[in-house]
This record gives C-alpha cells, structure tokens and sequence, in this order.
C-alpha cells in the first residue's frame, strides 16, 4: 500500500485497482479511469472550460488556413520570389516546411516532459503562442524579393504554431472525462475551421477588392492578411490562458539546465515506456502512416492543383469548401465516434482518404475538383480530432503532456512520406516517357499506400486493452517506487 501527499491536505491511498482519497477526514474511492479525482477536477466537463480551451483552436486555426494552406505558399512564389524558377521556389518552401517540422518533432517529446515535471503547460503555451503570433505579424514586414526572411520567419512562426499544439492538445485531459472526449475534441476542430474559414474567407475579399478596403494592390492586402491573423490568434488565446487550470502534479519547475535534464531523462524514460506498451506504440505508428496521407493531401493539394490546370482562384474556393463543410462534419464525427466508437468512425475515414487518393488522379472537371474538396472536407477534422481524442483515452491523464509531445513528434513527422512518394512516383512515370500531368496523376495515388498501411495497423490497436496496459504498467511502477 502506498501514501502519497498530493496537496497539503488531501492524502491519496493506492489499494489494488483503485485510489482512496482522504480529505477532512472523508473517504472517497476512485478507480484509476476516474483519475484525477472531483476535488482535483472541478472543470472537468465545465461548459466554461470546455469552451475556453476549444477556443484555442479557433484562435490557432486562423494561422493554418490563411497562412499554411492559403496565402504564404502563392505569396512566397510570386512577391518574396519573383522571377524565381517555378521548381526552385518549390523546393524553397519544401524546406521551410521540412525545417519547421523536424524542429519541432524533435522538440515536441522533451518539452512534454518538461512540462508535466512542473505543471507548466499553460506557461509553454503562453511562450509558444506569443512567438507565433509576434512571428506571423512580422511577414508583413518581409519586403518582395527577400524569400530568406521570409523563411526564417515562417519556420519560427510555424515553430509557435506547432509547439503550442503539443500544449494545448494535452490539456484536453484537464476539461473532459473520457465520456465526453470524442465530443469536445470534435468542438475544438469544428471551432476551428469555423473560426479558420472565417477569416480567411475575409481575407480573400480582401485580396480580391482591395480598393475597397483601401488597399493600393492585391499585395497589400495579403501582407495585412498576415497581421489579421497574428491578432486574431493573440485576441482568442486569452480564455484558455485565463479560464483553463492545469491539473497540479508532484513536481515543481526548476528552470535552468538541472531541468531540461530532467525532462530529457523523462523523455527517455517515456519513449522506453511506450516501446513497452504495445496498444500505444501501434496507434502511433498507425497514426503516423495515415495521417502522413491527411497531411500530404493538406501540403500537396494546391501544387497539384496547379501542375493539372486548375486556377489560383479554383484552389481558394475548394480551400474554403474545405473549411465550412468541415465544421459540421467534425461536430458529426465526434458523435459518431460516442455512438460506433471512435475506432470505427476512424476506419470509416481512413476508407473515404482511400477513395479520394485514386479519385484524385482520375479528375479532370472543375466541379471535380469541388466535389473532392467538399469530399475531404467530411472526414478531414473528423480524423484529426477522433485521433487526438482516441490518444487521450488511452494514455496516462498525469503524463499526458509527455505522451501528447510524442504524439506531436509523429505528427510532424508526417508529410514527409507522402510528398516523397508522390515526387519519386512521378519522376519514375516520367522516365517511362509519359506526360507530366500523368505522372502527377500517378503520383497522387501512391499516398494510398499510407492509407492502407495504417488502416492495418490500426486494425490491431484495441482501445481498453491499450488504456487497460498503460494503467497498470504506471500502477506498477508507482507501487515499485513507493
């Protein structure tokens, strides 16, 4: 039997499967999936917190849309490197791409653990949040032809955006029971591509009036679409940051180098642990491959609209469509995870990202191209938030920010797969002696691959039986420590 202090007055008795909890002398027993316990969670399932921290997404949201996928990678050829090779500037931004996601994937696992050492999520996120924003309002300052400054402050406002991520995803554990995960997770989505689709929908009409705005040029309106986005982001931060409470944990931040040791060892010690427990480490590498396929499609989709024909002004609209149609359908998802379970309603979405991928090679229609995008448009949050839902139910609630930080790390990882095979694919078909557009057709269904190799590795991923292995390994090795 063990005895642990969790705050000056309550005192936490480990018994077999479950904890008893003494607090004024009043015994309350709960088991292990409870944890933590209602005088330790007065928010979980509160409509404030819920609220306050789906807000985030909203917030965040705005610099994937008008920034990642919207405006940056058309500014970065045609303003920061005009008169530059079509090809050079691609392979320019693949790696501003490539270098804020290997930044941040090899970040993402010790600053988890850094922060469930102190309970400092919230401040990780204030930190990570402030560089995005102050980083996405700089690029208005970026003059045309300097494509190097430009990168720089893209990888270090994508480097925000990413890293704030890890923080905020972990603190779902902090406002919703394992009941209501799918669900909140799904809001959180919904929220933003609603708030996402907003202003980029604004900032669109910017660009394509600017007289009306008062802007002199096109150019102009997309540099103050920069600084939108920088203040929408700062303005939405705010509720999470003052209506969210970080669970305590045990520890307590040191800063300094003793520290990050700390969280370095603690990241050795967690990847050690995951290796172990089979369930996470298949979900992980399931999630890696498939959502490789979701993200390449995301980073992929307006260059390969471009290389079969298809208008700038085409590839907004099906970015938008994406957008709207994705706020309802997150929201569906998420009660079609509580009601199928949250592994079915994945296959199902892993099946239709099967379907697009082939489809994609075959169009030749604009409304082609509108119907895959409303298409992708159903599932796209549906499996982004039934995924990170799914993690959250079956790993430790006290390590979730060391946990969520490797999750992060796949996450960044992905999309390099896929825009790999897709450019190996086409250059071979072109080798052959076929045509540039049917290479690239060729090339887009190669990601199909992904899709079906992480729908067969989920296959074997088990929800209880994972989040039954990880409590009672942790449950073990507390006792071991004790």
């Amino acid at each position: 039997m063990e005895i642990v202090f969790i705050f000056a007055q309550p005192v936490r008795i480990r018994a077999g499967s479950a904890y008893i909890y003494f607090s004024n002398f009043n015994a309350n027993i709960y088991s292990l999936t409870s944890y933590p316990p209602p005088f330790m969670s007065s928010q979980i399932d509160s409509r404030k917190a819920i609220i306050s921290w789906s807000l985030y997404d909203w917030a965040n949201s705005a610099f994937a849309t008008t920034i990642m996928a919207g405006f940056f990678p058309i500014f970065f050829k045609e303003y920061w490197s005009a008169g530059a090779d079509p090809v050079t500037t691609t392979a320019r931004l693949g790696m501003a791409h490539s270098l804020a996601g290997i930044t941040v994937a090899l970040m993402a696992p010790i600053l988890g653990s850094i922060a469930d050492q102190g309970s400092v999520k919230k401040k990780f996120l204030s930190f990570f949040a402030f560089m995005g924003v102050v980083m996405t309002c700089s690029l208005y300052m970026v003059h045309q032809g300097n494509w190097q400054l430009a990168i720089f402050t893209y990888v270090m406002a994508a480097i925000g955006f990413t890293g704030g991520n890890i923080f905020y995803d972990s603190l779902i554990t902090a406002v919703a029971s394992p009941k209501s995960m799918h669900r909140v997770s799904a809001m959180g989505f919904s929220l933003g591509y609603l708030g996402g689709g907003l202003l980029f929908a604004f900032n669109v009409w910017t660009s394509l009036s600017p007289e009306t705005f008062g802007f002199a040029s096109p150019a102009d309106a997309v540099r103050f679409s920069f600084l939108s986005v920088g203040v929408w982001w700062a303005l939405f931060s705010i509720p999470i940051l003052l209506f969210v409470k970080e669970p305590r944990s045990e520890g307590s931040f040191k800063p300094g180098l003793t520290f990050v040791k700390l969280g370095f060892k603690q990241f050795l010690d967690t990847f050690s642990e995951i290796r172990k427990l089979k369930g996470i480490f298949l979900f992980l590498a399931a999630y890696w491959l498939y959502i490789d396929g979701v993200d390449t499609i995301v980073v992929m989709a307006v260059n390969y609209g471009q290389s079969i024909g298809f208008e700038t002004s085409d590839l907004i609209t099906a970015l938008l469509m994406v957008q709207f149609i994705g706020v309802p359908a997150a929201i569906g998802f998420g009660y079609l995870g509580n009601r199928i379970g949250a592994r079915n309603a994945i296959f199902i979405a892993i099946g239709v990202y099967l379907f697009i991928s082939i489809w994609g090679a075959f169009m030749k229609e604009k409304h082609e191209f509108y119907i895959l995008a409303g298409t992708i448009g159903l599932v796209q949050g549906g499996i982004q938030a039934l995924s990170r839902s799914f993690f959250a139910r079956i790993i430790p609630v006290d390590k979730s920010a060391e946990f969520f930080g490797f999750y992060n790390m796949v996450g960044k990882f992905a999309a390099v797969i896929g825009p790999v095979l897709i450019g190996i694919t086409g250059v071979a078909v072109k080798s052959l002696g076929y045509s540039a557009d049917t290479a690239s057709r060729v090339g887009i269904t190669s990601i199909s691959l992904l899709f079906i190799a992480g729908g067969v590795l989920f296959y074997f991923v088990n929800e209880e039986k994972a989040r039954t292995e990880a409590q009672d390994r942790y449950a073990a090795k507390s006792d071991e420590n004790g």
